[in-house]
């Protein structure tokens, strides 16, 4: 009922979803939602770091458990989300949002802002929304977006416009399986990089796809093709139960280390020379006029878990860096 022919195919190799051309556009009637931590930049330099992420994913886990179903567009952005859904699921959405505003305020002292734009009004601004799946392993599928829409509707809520309406309530969210219990995971080939590259102009999608490909390809070289979870790591009996009879090996196979979201979004463990490489291609695509871009290198990554009750064998697992990630990539993106 709520799927569109957006979500009808999911591709397994990441490079294809640099390819913006393949993503299919949301209907008219869809709305669009975004949550950010309001200034995560002081909670991130306060050493918050979990606290964000936990905050930043608490809106796809409210959401999914709402609706008993996680077959919604979203993507973790590090200390928000975004995500897409159909008009049905406006009242219980509206509802499990303000919930989860409440609870982030009352038990982490954080602001999340949230808001609902329809896609009709995202298209009136001259933007769009449209989606492609990413296949991370046969039990785990993440959303890419492209079409500018989602950094247009961040920064009109950012700016105070289509929040949702301010309710005190008492319920809680159902964050069920939502979890930042995982150490800081240390970087094996030197440096954990968050990295953020965002076209200027989102209909030249060809020529941003080429930059990317570029990018990709330099922190591929290698076995692990800079994967910042290590393969190595032996879980515990009931860490598996926990994970629907899974092993370690499904942890690394669906953690979200690359995405698209109008932005390339990579959380890597790499080499500096790596880092320097790209950085090159990056400042002449910036001189040029192409991209902005922000980068952040730290020693750890942070890994935030969801896993679903109703399929644990669907584990999702959200990736940034401990030491600020894509917060302090922003800031220099901006």
């Amino acid at each position: 009922m709520f799927k569109s022919k957006a979500h009808d195919r999911a591709y397994d190799d990441f490079a294809d979803l640099l390819d913006t051309t393949i993503y299919q556009p949301l209907p008219d009637e869809w709305l669009v939602g975004i949550t950010d931590v309001v200034d995560s930049t002081s909670a991130v330099a306060s050493g918050r770091y979990k606290d964000v992420n936990f905050a930043g994913a608490s809106a796809i886990a409210a959401l999914g458990n709402a609706w008993n179903s996680f077959d919604f567009p979203f993507v973790f952005r590090g200390d928000g989300a975004a995500f897409a859904l159909h008009p049905g699921r406006l009242e219980t959405a509206t509802a499990a949002l303000r919930q989860t505003v409440e609870y982030i305020r009352h038990v982490f002292q954080l602001d999340l802002r949230a808001g609902l734009i329809s896609m009709k009004e995202v298209r009136a601004s001259g933007n769009d929304v449209r989606t492609a799946r990413y296949s991370a392993s046969k039990a785990a599928t993440y959303a890419m977006f492209a079409g500018g829409g989602l950094n247009w509707a961040n920064r009109q809520i950012k700016a105070g416009k289509y929040m949702i309406e301010h309710n005190l309530t008492r319920s809680a969210p159902d964050l069920i399986g939502l979890t930042c219990e995982w150490a800081p995971i240390p970087s094996q080939s030197g440096e954990i990089l968050s990295l953020l590259v965002e076209p200027v102009d989102h209909t030249k999608s060809a020529m941003f796809a080429t930059l990317a490909k570029q990018i990709v390809a330099v922190f591929d070289e290698g076995e692990r093709r800079s994967h910042p979870v290590p393969s190595d790591v032996v879980i515990t009996e009931d860490v598996a139960e926990y994970l629907g009879g899974g092993d370690w090996a499904d942890v690394v196979s669906n953690s979200d280390y690359r995405r698209y979201d109008d932005v390339l979004r990579l959380t890597l463990d790499c080499t500096s020379d790596q880092i320097e490489s790209v950085e090159a291609l990056l400042v002449r695509a910036r001189n040029r006029g192409e991209i902005k871009f922000g980068l952040h290198r730290q020693t750890h990554a942070l890994m935030t878990c969801l896993v679903p009750s109703s399929n644990k064998g669907s584990h999702l697992h959200f990736l940034d860096g401990m030491g600020g990630g894509y917060t302090k990539a922003a800031e220099m993106l901006r």
